[in-house]
């Protein structure tokens, strides 16, 4: 009997036992389980590139020239252009001296005739004669700055009056640069009013002819 009533007892203390141990186990938090060393690294390097491309988009269009809207005088937003087309030598080149690298580079004046003919020529006309917008080839500009790379550049970007709507939506800034360089080459006044010209260009520089005239 008294070894019945032992293990009676004994029986009772360990189911006891098994019940607290349940019941801790059942309240207990969960084990959590901390992400790898690999997972830090790629977060940390997922974040660097991000704000490398910040900052170098940031360089990329910071302009040390003025820029403006044409007609309300109101900042442009160079943000508002394709990313394409933002990080080229011509655009850097641009934005920091107000030189257009295209006028009068055979290597790139192919490009800039498609541009314009694509997005300019049909107010303009084929040889920037003038159509249902002004002319563009001779020394009369309705908006007196565009005798300036700078001053067409933000006659283009941001767009003037009339049909002439902002083109950022349409081109790229390189193609901008581009399309100014052809309507340049397209040229029919005298050299002396020509200030896009480098001197030695305006040495060389002959007015456009029509072909066949």
């Amino acid at each position: 009997p008294g070894t019945a009533v032992n293990q009676a007892s004994n029986h009772k203390s360990l189911g006891g036992g098994v019940k607290r141990m349940n019941k801790r186990a059942g309240t207990a938090a969960p084990r959590r389980t901390l992400p790898g060393v690999g997972f830090y690294l790629g977060l940390c390097a997922g974040i660097g590139a991000v704000i490398l491309g910040t900052v170098k988009m940031a360089y990329a269009l910071s302009a040390q020239i003025p820029l403006y809207n044409t007609v309300t005088g109101a900042p442009l937003d160079l943000s508002e252009s394709y990313e394409e087309g933002r990080d080229t030598a011509a655009v850097r080149e641009f934005l920091a001296t107000g030189m257009n690298i295209y006028n009068e580079d055979p290597e790139f004046l192919p490009q800039g005739e498609v541009s314009y003919a694509t997005a300019c020529s049909g107010c303009h006309g084929h040889y920037a004669e003038g159509k249902l917008g002004p002319g563009l080839n001779d020394d009369y500009w309705t908006y007196p700055e565009n005798d300036t790379d700078e001053g067409l550049f933000r006659t283009i970007f941001g767009g003037a009056k009339g049909m002439m709507g902002p083109q950022y939506a349409a081109l790229t800034l390189d193609e901008m640069l581009l399309t100014m360089a052809w309507v340049r080459h397209l040229y029919t006044g005298p050299a002396d009013t020509a200030y896009w010209l480098t001197p030695e260009q305006r040495k060389n520089f002959k007015p456009y002819v029509l072909e066949g005239h």
